[in-house]
């Protein structure tokens, strides 16, 4: 069960008060409710959070960024604690659950933009429908984590309860294949841009991800959920069987559903088409507020901007691309040019007055020394995905170092004047 919201101090995680119809079976209606009020609670920002935000936005932007991610850190900390020893899970129709305090987990994508509610079985509720196969679960939604900006590009978050999960109906490899090959394609896609950015992604799924899953009878759309009353819609897949007539296969010793194969072309496109006209009814009859996203419905999503997008478009423009011996070449000019302009930076402004130095490190904090620290951390860390998320800040204290040299200068250029 997914949290609403993109986790902001303007719009934080937030649950629905009426449970899906996919756990409706395993919970009390009335004890859940008052559970999501405890969790929306929890989750919701204090208002000095959200000022201190603002105030760092304007002074230091990356200091924002950092604050930001701290706060988020911090809040989903604090709700898996509560989930974990706090709450009773009375909530919960497993007598086994409530009493170990077990069947819920709180867990987010690593850019802590999509919050997720995981419901476990305790094992003893007695019913042979429990739990149900994957394809009586179709459709399924799988919502992006990120929101398409230069420091969280949209992404497709695959932990080892999905993968187990989609391994009843897709071979691993293939499913593994299909996320890295669609989380390269959602990291060219940019908020602000979206309706023409997500058409390569359309396409993608098109020729490659719908023909390795249409072999196992599975297909994936694209698609919007959970609009809430700010207007922030998210944005993900959703996953349901391709309507054929079934055979039985094997996989991995194990029975499933294949679709049975057609050497028509026009056959697999005509079943594909009735499975996505069926698939907006099964949307609405399993409470999933949402609708697909093709060509045609693409035009009509609703793009939503900042007064930050031209920071974000040039930040985006200036993302490095190449091999990584290329971009650690390119960091360590960097880092030597940061260095000396921080040495020549105090040393011109020393010669106009002390007060200008003072001026340089409170009034404008740490806009000209932070890049040369952080471009040493993101040189010298460990695993690609760490590097790619310290780059990324590295980069955001460049520009907004060469902003603050720029009134520096300005402002010389005025008193010599």
């Amino acid at each position: 069960m997914y949290f609403m919201g993109p986790n902001t101090f303007s719009e934080p995680w937030h649950l629905p008060h009426t449970p899906a119809e996919q756990i409706t079976e395993i919970v009390y209606e009335d004890a859940f409710n008052r559970f999501v009020d405890e969790i929306n609670t929890l989750a919701a920002y204090q208002w000095w959070e959200g000022s201190i935000y603002s105030i760092l936005c304007i002074l230091a932007y990356p200091l924002a960024w950092s604050w930001q991610q701290w706060r988020r850190r911090k809040k989903l900390q604090r709700l898996r604690e509560f989930v974990r020893s706090e709450y009773d899970h009375s909530c919960l129709r497993s007598c086994r659950s409530r009493a170990l305090y077990e069947g819920l987990k709180v867990t987010a994508t690593p850019d802590l933009m999509l919050g997720y509610l995981d419901f476990f079985l305790g094992g003893d509720e007695k019913r042979p429908d429990l739990p149900p196969r994957l394809r009586q679960r179709f459709p399924m939604s799988l919502i992006f984590g990120g929101d398409g900006s230069y420091m969280a590009p949209f992404s497709l978050h695959s932990d080892s309860v999905l993968t187990s999960l989609m391994s009843q109906a897709v071979q691993p490899w293939i499913w593994h294949r299909l996320v890295a090959g669609l989380n390269a394609q959602l990291r060219l896609v940019r908020r602000g841009n979206l309706k023409a950015t997500f058409l390569p992604v359309l396409n993608w799924l098109e020729t490659h991800a719908d023909p390795a899953l249409g072999v196992n009878g599975v297909r994936v759309d694209l698609a919007w959920f959970q609009a809430t009353a700010l207007g922030y819609c998210q944005l993900g897949l959703v996953v349901y069987t391709v309507e054929g007539e079934p055979v039985t296969a094997e996989l991995d010793g194990s029975p499933r559903i294949k679709i049975e194969q057609h050497s028509p072309v026009q056959d697999m496109l005509a079943d594909a088409q009735l499975s996505r006209s069926r698939i907006k009814d099964a949307l609405m009859r399993k409470r999933i507020t949402g609708g697909i996203l093709d060509s045609t419905t693409l035009r009509a999503l609703k793009d939503r901007r900042d007064f930050l997008y031209p920071f974000s478009l040039i930040l985006h423009n200036s993302k490095p691309v190449g091999h990584q011996d290329l971009v650690g070449l390119v960091i360590s000019i960097l880092l030597l040019a940061d260095f000396s302009l921080v040495l020549l930076t105090f040393l011109q402004l020393y010669s106009y007055s002390m007060a200008d130095v003072l001026l340089v490190l409170f009034v404008l904090p740490l806009a000209i020394l932070s890049p040369f620290p952080a471009g040493i951390n993101a040189l010298f860390s460990h695993g690609p995905r760490r590097s790619a998320g310290l780059a990324r800040v590295y980069a955001l204290w460049n520009i907004t170092s060469l902003v603050k040299c720029s009134g520096c200068g300005f402002d010389m250029r005025i008193r010599t004047l």
